[in-house]
């Protein structure tokens, strides 16, 4: 049972510790990919991320930093959540010979079109529309939950309940999304991404990410808020490059 140690809900994204600079660099403002009213912005975005995510060798790379965490599994099971386009999943599947990946979503259009590519006929992956939130299986049903570069998309309370029915629902949680830079870093970062902001789409999306990001004291927040039990580790990757990616695992 969630234990209330301070205000969820106005918790700032650099954590109950964040600086006065640091609580300036976030919004509420939602990247294209959380809303409905631009459809094909949204889309136009997610092409380009399961592109660059093929090109640039991002899914091969977060499959691992999964497959790493089941590595003493001999066949295992492994949920993904907020898979937007299914190239982390499809990852793995490749790179694992008896891996059993459920693909979910929470945007029925994403899910659609998950299942209605090749994921949907792949013998070892089942496609399902599910909240991170609310997870519709049963208690240590999957080795592992992954949940890659959507993490930041939600606001503490949800966030906080991830925690809670990832390590419900899986023998760990893994997430894994942008890391939060220092607040100087961070301004140059805005200042220079603002202009292309303002006129890419992927661009836009990427500046808000960075904007929401959850530093690793607000995560450690979040882990506590949502079960005192679960125990929060913060890794380095080899296949991370360094400095860009922010690794947490949860369990209980």
């Amino acid at each position: 049972m969630a234990t209330e140690i301070f205000d969820i809900d106005s918790m700032p994204r650099g954590g109950p510790g964040a600086s006065w600079l640091d609580r300036r660099l976030q919004t509420e403002r939602l990247e294209y990919l959380d809303r409905d009213d631009v459809d094909h912005l949204k889309r136009k975005v997610l092409r380009a991320l399961d592109r660059g995510g093929r090109i640039f060798g991002q899914n091969n790379m977060y499959a691992r930093i999964a497959l790493d965490e089941v590595a003493a599994v001999p066949d295992p099971k492994i949920l993904e959540l907020g898979s937007s386009h299914g190239g982390v999943s499809r990852a793995i599947l490749e790179m694992h010979p008896t891996a059993e990946v459920t693909v979910t979503d929470v945007e029925p259009t994403s899910v659609a079109a998950i299942a209605a590519g090749d994921l949907g006929s792949h013998p070892r992956a089942t496609v399902r529309e599910m909240d991170a939130t609310a997870i519709d299986a049963p208690d240590e049903c999957y080795d592992l939950a992954l949940f890659a570069l959507s993490f930041h998309h939600l606001p503490p309370r949800p966030a906080a309940r991830v925690f809670a029915e990832g390590t419900r629902a899986a023998d760990k949680l893994l997430i894994i999304d942008f890391r939060r830079l220092r607040p100087l870093l961070h301004v140059v970062q805005v200042a220079c991404s603002l202009p292309f902001a303002m006129v890419l789409p992927t661009s836009h999306d990427g500046l808000i990410s960075t904007l929401r990001v959850y530093s690793p004291s607000a995560l450690r927040a979040l882990a506590r808020y949502a079960d005192p039990a679960i125990t929060l580790e913060l890794r380095r990757s080899s296949f991370s490059p360094r400095g860009r990616m922010q690794i947490a695992v949860a369990h209980r």
